[in-house]
């Protein structure tokens, strides 16, 4: 039962660790999109690359998050982020807690 317990708890962290990177991720390409970067660069590539097809699902399912001319899908998927982490992956570990 230990090791089920150690289990979950090392899932619970290496999945909150991957939130907050890639929630950093959003921030960074949300913030990048502001000052009109070269899109060749490599590192705006890469951003545009984890990012857009999240986005992308966002603003299907979700039409209004294009408003004004204003996209609020960032918003929304670090809102998603957030609640996935404080949601699944705390009760996540809260659970591992309780087995050991």
């Amino acid at each position: 039962m230990i090791f089920f317990a150690n289990t979950l708890a090392a899932i619970a962290m290496i999945a909150g660790s991957l939130l907050n990177i890639y929630f950093w991720i959003v921030v960074i390409a949300t913030l990048i999109t502001w000052v009109n970067p070269n899109p060749m660069n490599p590192i705006v590539r890469a951003l545009r690359m984890l990012t857009e097809p999240v986005f992308y699902r966002v603003r299907k399912w979700l039409p209004w998050t294009y408003a004004a001319g204003i996209d609020f899908s960032p918003v929304v998927v670090l809102i998603a982020i957030e609640l996935l982490n404080w949601g699944v992956v705390k009760s996540l570990a809260q659970y591992a807690a309780k087995l050991s």
